[in-house]
C-alpha cells in the first residue's frame, strides 16, 4: 500500500527544499551579480560572505534541540523562505540593467536573510532524518538525500537561471530574475503544504517503510551549549577528523566558486563565453539525471560494502573531476563536451558526498543529533570560507587554468587524512 508518510517520500522532498535556497544564495547569486556588471573579485568575495550562516548554524543549533519539535521548525523555515524569495523578487523587479550599487547590497542583504533561515531549516531537517532513520537507513536513504539536495542545486543553477536568461532577452534581466525567484517563493509555499500533510507528527515515534521502529531515542533534554561542544570535540583520533572535514571538500568549493563565472566569461578573458540560458541548460540537463545515478550508487556502495572500504575511492573519484574544468581551461571545448565533462563531474559529486555525508552523520551522538551534526557540517564550510572569499582575486591573478589545476592540489591533503579516520565497524553501514 503507498504510504505517504514513508522515507522514500518526505526524504526527496525534504533535501530538495534544503538545497534550493542554497543554490540561490551560493550559485544563482554568481550569475545574477554577473548580469549586473560586478567584477569576478566581488563575485567571490559576495557568495562566500553569503555562506557564513551555513558556517556559524552550529551556535544556535541546541536551541533547534532544546525547543519545539523539528516537524515545527521545518513548516515554520518554509513560510519564511517563501515570503523572502517574494521580496527579492520585488527587490529585482526595478531597472536592474543599470546595476546601481544600492540595488547590488540591498540584494545581497535579502539574500543573508534567506541564509540564516536556510541554515534554521538545515538544523531540523538533518536532526529530523537522523531520529526518523536507524543507522542502516540512514546509511541507504544518504544517496537519495544528497541526489535530491544536488538536484535542487542544479534546479536553482540550472533551470531559475535558464529561465531568467531567456526572459532578460526579451523583457530585460529585471523581469527575467524576478519571474525566476516568485517560481521559488511558490516552491517554498507549496512544500510547507505537502509537509504539514507528509511528515509524521513526532519524528520520535515514526515507523519506516521497511517497518523498523525507531528506538532508543531519549526524550530532549534542557541542555547546556557548552555541552554540545565538549562532547562533539571529546572523541579519539580528534586530529584526523577535524583535518579531513576541514580540508576535504576545500579544492571541490574552489572549482565551484569559479565554474560558473569561467562558463560565462568571455574567451578573451580566458573562459568559454557560453550564455547564461545555456548554462542553465548545462546544469539542468543531463546533468540532473547523472547526478542523482551518482547519488544513488554512492549511497549503495557504501551501504553495501561499509564507509572503511569506500570512504577513499569515493574521495579520488569526486576530487579526480576537479581536472575536468582544467582541461576545459586548456583546450575551450564546445558546448557539447562542456556538458559531457559537467555530467560527469555531476555523477562523481554525488559518489562522494554519498560517502562524506555518511561520515559525518557517524559523528552525531544520540543525545545531540542537530547540535553534533551542525558542528560538522559548520567545520566543512569552514574549511572553505577563507580560500572562497578570496577565489575572485585568486583567479584573477593565477587565470582559469592555473586555478582549477591549485584547486585539485588542495584536494589531495583531505584524501591523505582519511586512513587515519577512526571508522570503527559499529559506525559504517550495514555491509555484504
Amino acid at each position: 500500500m503507498f504510504n505517504c508518510k514513508s522515507p522514500n517520500i518526505y526524504v526527496p522532498t525534504l533535501y530538495f527544499i534544503e538545497g534550493l535556497p542554497n543554490a540561490l544564495v551560493a550559485l544563482s547569486s554568481a550569475v545574477l551579480f554577473q548580469n549586473l556588471g560586478c567584477s569576478i573579485e566581488f563575485i567571490g568575495q559576495a557568495t562566500t560572505v553569503l555562506t557564513l550562516p551555513w558556517m556559524l548554524k552550529f551556535a544556535w543549533a541546541p536551541l533547534v534541540d532544546m525547543y519545539g519539535k523539528k516537524r515545527q521548525w521545518i513548516l515554520v523555515a518554509h513560510t519564511v523562505l517563501a515570503c523572502i524569495a517574494f521580496c527579492l523578487a520585488l527587490a529585482v523587479q526595478p531597472s536592474s540593467e543599470k546595476s546601481p550599487l544600492w540595488l547590488i547590497y540591498w540584494l545581497a542583504s535579502i539574500m543573508a536573510t534567506m541564509a540564516i533561515a536556510s541554515a534554521t531549516q538545515d538544523i531540523a531537517m538533518d536532526g529530523f532524518y537522523i531520529e526518523c532513520l536507524t543507522k542502516e537507513q540512514q546509511s541507504f536513504f544518504v544517496g537519495v538525500r544528497n541526489a535530491a539536495y544536488r538536484m535542487a542545486m542544479l534546479f536553482g543553477q540550472g533551470f531559475l537561471v535558464f529561465l531568467a536568461g531567456s526572459l532578460s532577452h526579451k523583457f530585460g534581466i529585471g523581469t527575467g530574475w524576478c519571474v525566476s525567484f516568485l517560481i521559488a517563493s511558490l516552491i517554498f509555499l507549496s512544500a510547507f503544504f505537502l509537509h504539514r500533510k507528509i511528515l509524521p507528527l513526532d519524528s520520535r515515534t515514526v515507523e519506516s517503510d521497511l517497518g523498523t521502529a525507531v528506538e532508543g531515542i531519549k526524550s530532549v533534554e534542557k541542555i547546556r551549549f557548552t555541552e554540545v561542544f565538549s562532547t562533539f570535540f571529546d572523541r579519539p583520533r580528534l586530529l584526523p577528523i577535524l583535518a579531513f572535514v576541514l580540508l576535504f571538500r576545500l579544492g571541490d568549493t574552489l572549482m565551484l566558486k569559479m565554474a560558473t563565472p569561467f562558463l560565462l566569461a568571455k574567451v578573451g578573458e580566458g573562459g568559454l563565453g557560453i550564455s547564461t540560458e545555456t548554462v542553465g541548460l548545462i546544469y539542468g540537463g543531463v546533468g540532473v539525471a547523472l547526478l542523482f545515478c551518482g547519488g544513488i550508487v554512492g549511497g549503495y556502495l557504501v551501504s553495501k560494502f561499509g564507509l572503511k572500504r569506500t570512504l577513499l575511492p569515493a574521495a579520488v573519484v569526486q576530487n579526480t573531476a576537479i581536472v575536468l574544468y582544467y582541461v576545459m581551461a586548456v583546450i575551450k571545448p564546445g558546448v557539447l563536451v562542456v556538458a559531457i565533462f559537467n555530467g560527469f563531474e555531476q555523477f562523481a559529486y554525488g559518489i562522494g558526498l554519498s560517502a562524506y555525508t555518511v561520515f559525518l552523520l557517524s559523528l552525531a551522538s544520540d543525545r545531540f543529533r542537530s547540535g553534533h551534526y551542525a558542528i560538522a557540517t559548520a567545520l566543512m564550510a569552514l574549511g572553505g570560507l577563507i580560500p572562497g572569499y578570496f577565489s575572485g582575486s585568486l583567479c584573477t591573478q593565477l587565470g582559469f587554468e592555473k586555478y582549477f589545476l591549485f584547486s585539485f592540489c588542495l584536494s589531495i591533503p583531505g584524501m591523505i587524512a582519511i586512513p587515519f579516520l577512526p571508522i570503527e565497524p559499529e559506525r559504517e553501514a550495514s555491509s555484504a
